[in-house]
């Protein structure tokens, strides 16, 4: 462990001097002598390879491409920019390789391209093998739009993994931003799509924690404990069963959501904020058709909840600690409880280094105080998730300033929140931009949450990438057959149901690819 330790206090300060707090990194121009056919050759799929009825097959010797690529665009993004964009891309590109994520959906489009592939690769087709080998997939919208992707790509457990690149057209933006793609929604011409394209095709795999999120709550007969989402379920949110009849609990019953989240979990007051902004915004979208505007009208919601007064404003039961125990699973494996400071009314369980646009809560930990508490800095493929917390609206200001971070909770590999009777009976909630309203118990029923690490994706990054990765290159300090084995956990004295509960973020109907029944 001390090796590690010492090889990760190394990248450390190699990403101190790399990182700009909020900084918006440019996108590189394309070469003087760019070949704009060349690239959309490189990418473009025909009709055949994506299984369309009236696709005929290419002719002998015709060209493969070397980058093919599927783009996933949500319409409802960024104002009238996610339809411009799928305009612009089914300009340069075929149009059946560009989505409308308010028409079809990733699960049904990935069904269909990946089995049709799959079908053509057993009739001995190499040109279908080479297409699969070197596909990519582009989405382009918010970071709730990119967590929606990146779990059903996770829960088609692919054995060749589809790496992702986004595109930011929300208003957070935070995914894109770490994978260096930008934070402000980019424009919408041909020009810029060329580019962006370009960018993808040159972008490096790196590979990503995904966290499992597992959400149970026993409810008293006649009182329902659902979410409460703006208006609809968030993506990131999946309803999986009730109790069976021969569980023990089922006299009272509970319901279990499922999900998974690539950049944070967060409770209190951010996720109340957030809430408040995303019911306002589904209510008037008119009054939200660009990224500033969202900003803005973010901020002043903020300011009119109290939370730059939230001593004065907000009662001592809205903290954390009043709200739930939280135990932490370490870095040696055991299971703590984790010492809340009683003036937290934030806590964010943080993956990737940005966070509320592009700034990082975390920080990087190098005083002495973070070595003897072994805390290090971030990376995204390292199995461990940063716990912070805020005390108020002014405390998250602190993260504008250089070195500024919130109060570092914890380093852990797996995290229990549970809620019991208080002085509340609801909290705020948030995975990778999209909140919910939770109901909390009001007599002896319970609530809890469990995150887990669970596996791996392949994000696309670029040369300005602000994310640190342990594994790849020089930086690997943990050798590839020492890595956990996720088929080979431990489910002793579980159900088929109960593992599947588990190991599935629910994202993405299960689906064996069937060669002899594909349409």
């Amino acid at each position: 462990m001390d090796h590690v330790l010492s090889k990760t206090k190394d990248l450390c300060t190699k990403a101190k001097m790399s990182f700009t707090p909020g900084g918006r990194h440019p996108h590189p121009t394309m070469p003087a002598n760019f070949d704009e056919t060349e690239l959309i050759e490189e990418m473009y799929i025909t009709d055949y390879f994506l299984g369309n009825v009236y696709g005929e097959k290419p002719t002998e010797g015709s060209k493969v491409p070397n980058c093919p690529v599927l783009i996933f665009i949500n319409s409802k993004s960024g104002g009238q920019l996610g339809v411009q964009l799928l305009t612009t891309f089914r300009s340069l590109l075929n149009p059946f390789q560009i989505f409308d994520l308010g028409e079809k959906s990733p699960d049904e489009v990935l069904h269909k391209v990946l089995g049709h592939l799959e079908k053509l690769k057993v009739q001995n087709d190499e040109d279908a093998a080479e297409i699969r080998k070197n596909l990519r997939i582009i989405g382009a919208g918010g970071d709730g739009t990119a967590g929606w992707l990146l779990g059903v790509i996770s829960d088609l457990r692919l054995e060749n993994p589809l790496p992702v690149a986004t595109l930011p057209l929300g208003t957070g933006n935070n995914l894109p931003f770490s994978f260096g793609w930008g934070k402000k929604n980019p424009g919408t011409d041909r020009e810029t799509a060329k580019r962006l394209l370009f960018l993808v095709k040159n972008a490096k795999p790196m590979k990503v924690d995904s966290w499992h999120l597992l959400m149970r709550m026993q409810i008293q007969e006649g009182r329902e404990l659902d979410p409460l989402p703006p208006l609809e379920l968030p993506h990131s949110l999946h309803a999986f069963k009730r109790v069976s009849e021969s569980d023990e609990l089922n006299k009272a019953g509970y319901h279990t959501f499922r999900g998974g989240f690539w950049n944070y979990f967060s409770l209190g007051m951010d996720a109340e904020v957030s809430y408040a902004f995303h019911t306002e915004r589904k209510l008037h979208p008119d009054r939200f058709r660009n990224q500033l505007t969202n900003q803005g009208a973010y901020a002043k919601i903020g300011f009119s909840q109290g939370w730059f007064a939230a001593s004065l404003t907000h009662p001592s039961s809205r903290n954390i600690r009043q709200l739930a125990k939280v135990t932490v699973l370490d870095v040696n494996g055991k299971w703590q409880e984790l010492l809340i400071p009683s003036s937290i009314r934030s806590i964010v369980c943080l993956n990737l280094p940005s966070f509320s646009g592009g700034l990082n809560p975390w920080g990087i930990p190098n005083d002495k105080k973070s070595q003897e508490r072994r805390l290090t800095c971030p990376f995204v493929d390292d199995g461990l998730i940063e716990v912070v917390g805020f005390r108020d609206g002014w405390h998250g200001l602190v993260l504008l300033a250089p070195n500024g971070h919130g109060t570092r909770l914890a380093q852990a590999h797996g995290i229990l929140f549970e809620f019991h009777k208080g002085t509340t009976d609801h909290t705020f909630m948030r995975m990778d931009g999209e909140p919910w309203k939770q109901p909390l118990p009001t007599n002896n029923e319970t609530v809890t949450v469990e995150i887990s690490h669970r596996g791996q994706v392949t994000m696309l990054a670029t040369e300005n990438c602000i994310a640190r990765s342990l594994h790849n290159g020089d930086n690997s300090i943990v050798p590839p057959e020492e890595a956990v084995d996720e088929e080979e956990e431990n489910y002793e004295g579980l159900d088929d149901e109960e593992i599947e509960s588990k190991r599935k973020f629910g994202a993405a109907t299960t689906f064996k690819i069937d060669v002899e029944h594909i349409d």
